[in-house]
């Protein structure tokens, strides 16, 4: 039978869930005894019970057995990966299978750790708390980066009802920086502050941002102060996901030559991932039908990157950005928005 869980909490006290497999209740109770002052603690005596309550309760972290009658404790950690709700709680392994192959047959099928039997309380501890502390910074990271794709978002359904400007640019981004000789970490991160290219368009007064005909000089004035608006919206930041973004924001107007806002900086002056989302906004743009304007073929598009080469865009950045055209273009089919949208994008 399973033991029950340890006694709730206060709804002001918060603790993580373990969920505790074992088909031996002496192991279960030592440890219940190591761990039970600091976690909600649910138990299991089998795998198909500990799915069950996987399942349920979606504990934080699963501490399992390995030799257990009926579903072994690979098995369980295989099932646990396999499921879309559980493939991202940890397991570690707690038991007598200690050497180097054991170890090695609990890592190929999911788990984080592996603890050997007779248990140390300490080293249980501390295990524990490493890999809650990872799971947290994940879901952190995980959080940030959706909230900074949902502020992109925000920008774009005010100008696109659909958003999929952002979504396309931000992986033609992504691959025009891959092709660049960023690694894959540096370009994932280009794809989720690209969509923040244009957030500052949340400022511009609707009668300017969603104008069908062209800009006068003076609305064109108030439509670049799109950039400094973006800029204030992010901040400044030391380091990360915001800091690129920020930069981001500040540069894609800039041109090679010098003739781009908001400040006129030229060549290798305007940073790097400004250049490259340069590239994946206006080709993304200029392909896109919009109130004011038809959709450009893509012959007509590359024409004109082709042309520009040297004056707006990065020469250096165009003809690796065609390289990688049939890329771009299965990106543009995967999220392609049928028909004329309610809003249009301005440059």
């Amino acid at each position: 039978m399973d033991m029950p869980a340890s006694p709730s909490l206060p709804l002001d006290t918060i603790r993580p869930t373990l969920l505790l497999v074992d088909d031996e209740p002496v192991n279960l109770q030592v440890l219940r005894h190591v761990l039970q002052d600091d976690y909600r603690l649910l138990f299991a005596r089998s795998g198909a019970r500990a799915l069950e309550i996987a399942a349920r309760e979606r504990p934080d972290l699963v501490m399992l057995d390995v030799m257990m009658p009926g579903m072994t404790g690979h098995e369980v950690c295989r099932t646990l990966r396999s499921d879309a709700a559980t493939t991202d709680i940890p397991v570690i392994f707690v038991t007598a299978l200690a050497d180097s192959h054991d170890e090695e047959a609990g890592f190929a099928c999911g788990a984080v750790d592996y603890i050997a039997k007779p248990v140390s309380p300490p080293v249980v501890r501390a295990r524990v708390r490493t890999h809650l502390s990872l799971v947290g910074t994940n879901a952190l990271r995980q959080s940030r980066l959706e909230i900074v794709q949902r502020l992109g978002l925000a920008a774009e359904y005010k100008d696109n009802e659909t958003g999929m400007h952002v979504l396309r640019m931000s992986h033609y981004a992504q691959i025009l920086a891959v092709a660049a000789g960023f690694d894959a970490a540096q370009a994932e991160d280009l794809l989720h502050a690209a969509p923040m290219h244009d957030i500052g368009k949340i400022g511009i007064p609707d009668a300017i941002l969603l104008k069908k005909g062209r800009l006068d000089d003076a609305e064109m004035a108030v439509m670049r102060t799109h950039v400094e608006i973006g800029a204030r919206i992010i901040g400044e930041h030391a380091h990360g996901l915001l800091r690129l973004a920020h930069t981001v924001i500040m540069g894609h107007h800039e041109k090679w030559d010098g003739s781009g806002y908001p400040h006129g900086v030229a060549g290798e002056d305007i940073p790097l991932v400004a250049r490259i989302v340069a590239i994946a906004d206006v080709f993304d743009a200029l392909t896109s039908e919009r109130p004011y304007k038809r959709a450009w073929t893509i012959e007509a598009a590359v024409d004109f990157l082709r042309t520009e080469s040297g004056r707006h865009f990065d020469p250096g950045l165009v003809p690796l950005f065609l390289d990688c055209l049939p890329q771009v273009l299965a990106v543009r089919e995967r999220w392609s928005e049928p028909g004329i949208q309610a809003g249009g994008t301005r440059a």
